[in-house]
């Protein structure tokens, strides 16, 4: 199936968008966070991806933007946290640089990874280069079985996530340096309690692999992009949507990401947040990395729609897992 335009996607959630009063005149309340898309390319395909990346797109950040992305860094003194992310963000050839700069300025940088493309041609010292700048990661691994995560990710990925984790440890990853897992259901659920899952995680993957790591995020699925496309050929948009919206829970508003963050595409345009982008929800008044006001962003009003109730539903769901523990 071709990918469904933001315009369309908006059009199909439009009807189940009702907002609740928090959510209709939602501000920021300061700005900690930047993340930056660097494309749509990655070497896997995953069946939830709101981003649809896959290794045929071609989306991709030009230099002179990443190195705009680096000039904003270095200005807003609020800035704490520069988050990398794609598709995978390590294909691209100013990744290295957007991280050892961001470091050179006293930033926190994540770098939101698939595990298998420490594995890709070219990658060989990846591993090597994030434990050398102490880079805090990020790992997609979505179920504690081969059938389930390959279900989502791919033929192969568990094990090849496994190997990667394996590699992590021995680097010091897990213990010395931040690891943080990623769980998003594989099902038509919520994700379910962060606490829970963890200690799951902590026993199967210590038991049968040896593996340990720092905590775990648990993410909703958002109704957007690739698993839209699903809720809608199974019929189950609605029933989605109803979820979200029965689960809503105005306690998550105060933390939301969006609050607290930009995100920057890979064009340069400027977002709420990665869902916005997919979306192409653009910010009103500053527009693009060469526009940005640091003042303009942090007293701007958040762009909201029907994909937000999966950021409220139930513990809430953001970048860095739920929202309520």
């Amino acid at each position: 199936m071709m990918e469904r335009s933001s315009e369309e996607q908006e059009k199909i959630l439009a009807p189940f968008w009702h907002p609740p009063v928090e959510l209709q005149r939602l501000k920021a309340a300061s700005l900690k966070t930047v993340q930056i898309n660097l494309g749509r390319k990655c070497n896997q395909a995953c069946s939830h991806c709101h981003m649809a990346a896959s290794p045929g797109r071609s989306e991709t950040m030009a230099p002179d933007t990443a190195r705009q992305c680096l000039e904003i860094i270095r200005q807003v003194p609020s800035l704490e946290v520069v988050d990398l992310t794609g598709g995978a963000p390590e294909l691209h050839e100013m990744f290295r640089f957007l991280v050892q700069e961001s470091v050179r300025a006293g930033k926190r940088v994540i770098d939101r990874c698939n595990l298998t493309v420490l594995f890709e041609p070219g990658q060989e010292d990846l591993a090597e280069f994030l434990r050398r700048n102490r880079i805090e990661i990020v790992a997609s691994l979505p179920a504690l079985n081969s059938e389930e995560a390959d279900s989502q990710r791919g033929s192969g990925v568990f094990y090849k996530s496994i190997e990667a984790l394996q590699m992590l440890n021995d680097m010091g990853y897990g213990t010395r340096l931040p690891l943080h897992l990623v769980y998003n259901p594989t099902s038509l659920s919520l994700a379910g309690n962060q606490t829970m899952l963890e200690q799951a995680y902590r026993r199967q993957l210590g038991a049968r692999f040896g593996i340990r790591f720092t905590g775990l995020y648990a993410f909703n699925n958002m109704p957007l992009s690739r698993f839209l496309d699903r809720l809608v050929q199974d019929g189950q948009l609605a029933l989605y949507m109803e979820m979200l919206e029965d689960a809503y829970n105005r306690a998550t508003v105060p933390g939301l990401m969006c609050r607290t963050q930009i995100s920057i595409g890979y064009d340069g345009r400027l977002y709420d947040c990665d869902f916005n982008q997919m979306l192409d929800l653009q910010l009103d008044r500053i527009s693009t990395v060469w526009d940005f006001d640091m003042q303009t962003a942090e007293d701007r009003f958040i762009i909201t729609r029907g994909h937000c109730l999966g950021c409220t539903a139930g513990a809430g769901s953001s970048c860095g897992g739920s929202l309520l523990i």
